[in-house]
């Protein structure tokens, strides 16, 4: 077991294998270049949601590709100077949009998901934020009542899993969710599920917590990893050289980067995601309410009320699309007609996102004491205290009872 771990990265999952290793008795330090939980971490929708394990490829998704490429008000974009990589990346993504696929990555997203909401209250306790997660239905709203189906594929691996599912009409919606159109006349209620009310306040609570357990942390970027013929770890970073026998890479989609010099070549892409905030939103929900049609997500946050959504896929360091600010918002106000919209706050983060929805999660073949915890893509902030869990065993030498092979880097 190793004295001290380096985990490059302190975003949600960083945080997590730095909470999960301390509980083992492991000394962390923390490597970012910005404030812990405040980059990628910071701008999701807040859903904890055990039921989470449906991938983004799924039967028929080439069908819909197209017609949302050709939609300027659709929730996918790529952007021109991106194509020569979207390319391969994407036969790949098609390539795990089987039913058999989606079945063995619902298989291995469940181990991830289906935890979250005990071990976010685990590390919350003692923390006086444990108010900072709450108990919420995932609600998924849609116009069209046909297409509220719990026959789909996605909502009936759900249910063969145990999940709590239950379809309602329109003037039952809005009684759930008063704020709603009228436009919505049927959705799938997901129960059991809990939401986060400001995803950037957790990520600070548990980097104090971390920090009073006394980690490390050094605000610096890394630039390059080696592995020197003394077996230690050599981080380049402005700040210097930085020693360490045992790495966890948890750097989001600047991971990728890094493990190239090493021959570790990853189909990582930035998919970059948006959300706009609405400050004095005058209206909001209990839940969290996915926009189907529209694929966002809407749910009130301690500082007013959030829709997050979209996938625009582009270079890491491209500047943010300044038309999504007024789609998000079109869309926003399409789900809550009274929602005050006249102070809008406007985000952009960068998802690591691998084609078949899975992370890289394990030791590196070849590379003693190097381990990652990243490409969570639409998941991260469901799926990062397990994987704190499944790194703190592997680095600490403890027997696991679940094969890794999903999210093994070699599965590529």
């Amino acid at each position: 077991m190793p004295e001290q771990v380096t985990i490059i990265g302190a975003g949600i999952v960083g945080l997590c294998c730095a909470l999960s290793l301390q509980e083992r008795g492991i000394a962390v330090r923390l490597i970012d270049r910005g404030e812990p939980g405040q980059e990628t971490s910071f701008g999701n929708a807040g859903v904890v949601s055990p039921w989470s394990v449906i991938p983004q490829a799924t039967p028929g998704i080439w069908k819909t590709i197209p017609r949302m490429l050709l939609d300027p008000k659709s929730a996918l974009t790529v952007r021109l100077s991106f194509w020569p990589r979207m390319i391969p990346w994407g036969l790949r993504f098609l390539k795990s949009s089987s039913v058999k696929s989606v079945r063995n990555i619902s298989d291995a997203m469940e181990v991830l998901c289906r935890p979250s909401i005990d071990l976010y209250r685990r590390h919350l306790q003692n923390t006086g934020h444990e108010d900072l997660i709450v108990d919420s239905n995932y609600i998924h709203a849609f116009r069209n009542p046909d297409q509220a189906d719990l026959k789909d594929l996605g909502y009936l691996i759900r249910q063969e899993k145990g999940g709590h599912l239950e379809r309602i009409d329109g003037p039952e919606l809005r009684r759930i969710e008063p704020a709603l159109s009228r436009d919505f006349n049927a959705a799938i209620l997901i129960k059991g599920q809990a939401r986060v009310t400001s995803p950037g306040r957790v990520g600070a609570v548990l980097a104090d917590k971390v920090r009073q357990q006394g980690a490390e942390f050094v605000r610096t970027e890394v630039k390059g990893i080696k592995r020197t013929e003394d077996g230690q770890w050599h981080l380049t970073s402005p700040a210097g050289t930085i020693h360490a026998d045992t790495v966890v890479l948890a750097a989001g989609v600047w991971s990728a980067e890094l493990l190239k010099p090493l021959g570790l070549p990853v189909p990582l892409v930035a998919e970059r995601g948006y959300h706009v905030q609405f400050p004095t939103p005058s209206a909001s929900l209990e839940n969290s309410v996915m926009d189907v049609d529209a694929k966002v997500v809407a749910s009130s946050m301690q500082d007013g009320l959030r829709v997050a959504g979209t996938a625009e896929f582009g270079g890491i360091d491209a500047p943010p699309d300044p038309r999504k600010q007024s789609l998000l918002t079109a869309q926003a106000r399409a789900m809550m007609p009274d929602l005050d919209t006249s102070d809008t706050q406007f985000w952009m983060g960068r998802r690591p996102s691998f084609p078949d929805s899975l992370p890289a999660i394990g030791p590196v073949e070849g590379h003693k004491g190097l381990f990652t915890a990243f490409g969570h893509s639409h998941y991260g902030l469901m799926m990062a205290p397990k994987t704190g869990e499944l790194v703190a065993d592997l680095v600490s030498g403890q027997r696991l009872n679940i094969p890794l092979d999903s999210f093994a880097l070699s599965r590529f």
